[in-house]
């Protein structure tokens, strides 16, 4: 079958289509013949070799979550999924591939009207964003900053913060044109990359209790800066590079404001619990109170292209692949 890997760490250049084997599932696995790859930021920092320290070697094959149709489980699997369109995370590689192996505690039947691409523009950002919020334990008419909101964790940020009652939503973007369509989203600000609002547009809070990084980079520190009294911000991914070893010096200056710091990761989530707002959010998406946004869909050798788009900050939502 074919397969993407990373041949060299570095610029997307260093993606190769190669033929592997089919895999076959392992005990309390299934297969999927992939009919959508979502392509999302952390497939970009394992691919520029920011996570060898962490285990990731060149070699790898990219891709976390897929949809499709199972075509066969491993033992102690019921053989009822096979046959089932799925959307499913396999970990953080084996999905850029014709079919792909997951654990079937993550794996979730799609249900009818939801289309593979957007299941896997939702699937796995959807998660991180409502439990992101959670974390930060936003409430009904407080303020939010969601910087990095293009990408599809912050897109459905922005609408679930909406949507429970937050009294303004920020966000950072790149053009006026995705300003519009974030506020089209349910966003009541749009500020610049650099935090600055646009020319003529409505002044920002001057603070904000909760502010949702997707972003990371050096510039954390300055968003640190904007929070509130009680302010909690939550990382949630570091597709700008990782910030300045010594921001924790904004927290101990501001001492007085009892400012809160967090990292925040969805495998830090029960499975259960992924699974059933999982669920719940594609219900969402096929009722239309939930918006997927795709930005392409590309075949699959040309992944190369994709990640080229992403790392030209040129994507609004989510790229997905097709074998």
């Amino acid at each position: 079958m074919k397969a993407v890997v990373i041949r060299t760490f570095g610029d997307p250049d260093g993606l190769e289509v190669v033929d592997v084997p089919v895999p076959s599932p392992a005990p309390g696995q299934v297969r999927i013949a992939t009919e959508a790859i979502g392509v999302g930021g952390v497939d970009a920092v394992i691919r520029r070799g920011s996570l060898a320290a962490y285990g990731f070697r060149e070699g790898h094959l990219l891709g976390s979550e897929v949809a499709g149709r199972v075509t066969a489980v491993g033992e102690g699997v019921d053989a009822a999924w096979t046959g089932r369109r799925v959307w499913a995370f396999t970990g953080l590689s084996g999905g850029y591939a014709e079919h792909a192996v997951a654990a079937v505690e993550d794996v979730l039947a799609l249900p009818d009207g939801l289309t593979g691409a957007d299941a896997v523009a939702l699937g796995g950002s959807g998660v991180v964003a409502h439990f992101a919020l959670d974390r930060a334990r936003l409430a009904p008419g407080e303020t939010v900053l969601v910087r990095g909101a293009a990408g599809s964790i912050g897109i459905t940020a922005v609408q679930l913060a909406a949507r429970g009652g937050a009294g303004a939503v920020a966000v950072t973007t790149s053009s006026a044109e995705r300003g519009a369509r974030l506020r089209d989203l349910g966003a009541t600000h749009v500020l610049n990359r650099s935090g600055e609002p646009a020319p003529a547009a409505p002044a920002a809070p001057a603070g904000f209790d909760v502010v949702m990084d997707v972003v990371g980079g050096p510039r954390l520190p300055y968003f640190l800066d904007r929070l509130n009294p009680n302010g909690r911000y939550v990382a949630v991914g570091v597709v700008g590079g990782q910030p300045p070893a010594d921001f924790g010096m904004r927290l101990t200056e501001g001492f007085r404001r009892s400012l809160s710091f967090a990292t925040f990761s969805s495998d830090t989530v029960p499975g259960p619990d992924r699974q059933a707002v999982r669920s719940s959010q594609f219900a969402d998406a096929v009722h239309g109170d939930l918006r997927t946004v795709v930005h392409a869909v590309l075949p699959l050798d040309q992944a190369v292209l994709a990640h080229r788009e992403m790392d030209a900050g040129n994507v609004f939502g989510r790229i997905v692949l097709t074998p």
